[in-house]
């Protein structure tokens, strides 16, 4: 753990930050005074950040006997309804009453001027996270078939829960759902790009024409992905929890499964900056189809559609990945020597297979 302030990401001190070029992620003052407000531990704190996020960023804070994990959005100016710290956390809340496995909540900071956005603070989880390497638990066959099915009946569980009533049904509005998403990130792109990528607007164009009826609503994650996901930390394969919940909303089941599939690593297949679980090229795990075919035997909805719902989800991710290339253009991602400037051909190549989905390869290359 590191208790020494590490240049402009994190500071001892709010006066400190002061003096700085670029805000700090992290304020030691700042979340010791919160800490001391919540009861939370007692003396000097250490810090350690966590996870391979891009746009929001997590720490393991220790102070004391006690382990809590902080989670902030990014330095601003954020795009508008994005990294909405006090509406995940709500979220977090509000699905954890219901069985579905999340962090506690442990505290939420709505007052920016602590940290210069909100975040909040939740449980630390004794789990593993499976992304580049196999955890030696998990690394048997039987195992490796475990781990991607419980993936996916975490899944279809989480898209099982009653969404009509209660403050589950305060989450969003799944009628229209899908038509948003379109007209959303076709605005998106358009504020958050520097560059002429046509494949963007052909696609769009596609999505919008071919719109399927949505057979369910339910809650939708919007990033749900293996690497969301934080396992036991023994066999058998078992979800202790599912994180990152700033995209969640109600709305079409199969966006979550599109999006599963379409960002999911297979071997044979040529890779994206959206493939975040290598892991999955390795013999043992089921393939994207077999995802699919599971999620299939446990809900009954018809798959048809789902190439529609795999070229949403890559289109959508060229979009926001599109803007970190941005905010990496301008300076605003100081520290990001690999993954914004890989963005340049990235985004390219998720438009492509995007195209691909939706049998357009031929017009999302040009």
């Amino acid at each position: 753990m590191h208790t020494v302030p590490d240049g402009v990401e994190v500071v001892a001190s709010r006066e400190g930050a002061r003096h700085l070029d670029s805000p700090p992620l992290l304020v030691l003052d700042a979340v010791t005074g919160f800490l001391d407000a919540h009861g939370i531990g007692g003396g000097p704190l250490a810090w350690q950040r966590i996870g391979d996020g891009h746009s929001n960023i997590t720490y393991l804070i220790q102070r004391g006997g006690e382990c809590v994990v902080l989670r902030r959005g990014p330095r601003p100016p954020l795009p508008k309804s994005t990294h909405d710290m006090v509406r995940e956390a709500r979220i977090q809340k509000i699905l954890g009453e219901h069985g579905v496995p999340v962090p506690e909540i442990v505290a939420v900071c709505e007052d920016e001027s602590l940290l210069g956005v909100p975040f909040y603070l939740m449980s630390r989880l004794d789990g593993t996270v499976v992304t580049g390497t196999i955890p030696p638990h998990l690394s048997s066959a039987g195992q490796r078939r475990a781990t991607s099915e419980a993936v996916v009946d975490t899944l279809v569980a989480l898209h099982g829960i009653d969404v009509t009533g209660g403050e589950l049904a305060s989450l969003g509005f799944p009628e229209g759902y899908l038509r948003r998403q379109v007209d959303r990130f076709r605005g998106l792109w358009e504020v958050n790009t520097t560059r002429g990528l046509p494949a963007v607007e052909r696609i769009g164009d596609w999505l919008g024409r071919n719109l399927p009826t949505s057979q369910a609503a339910s809650v939708v994650h919007g990033d749900y992905r293996m690497g969301n996901l934080m396992f036991a930390p023994q066999a058998p394969a078992r979800v202790l929890a599912i994180l990152d919940w700033e995209m969640a909303t109600l709305g079409d089941p199969l966006a979550d499964l599109g999006y599963l599939t379409a960002t999911y690593s297979e071997a044979g297949r040529a890779a994206t900056p959206l493939e975040l679980t290598r892991v999955t090229r390795s013999p043992g795990y089921l393939t994207q189809r077999q995802l699919a075919e599971r999620y299939l035997s446990r809900t009954g909805l018809d798959l048809t559609p789902l190439p529609w719902y795999q070229t949403l989800a890559l289109w959508k991710a060229a979009i926001f990945c599109e803007a970190i290339h941005t905010r990496w253009q301008r300076g605003e991602r100081p520290h990001d020597k690999t993954f914004g400037p890989s963005l340049e051909t990235g985004v390219p190549r998720l438009l492509e297979r995007a195209g691909r989905y939706a049998g357009l390869t031929a017009a999302a290359r040009r």
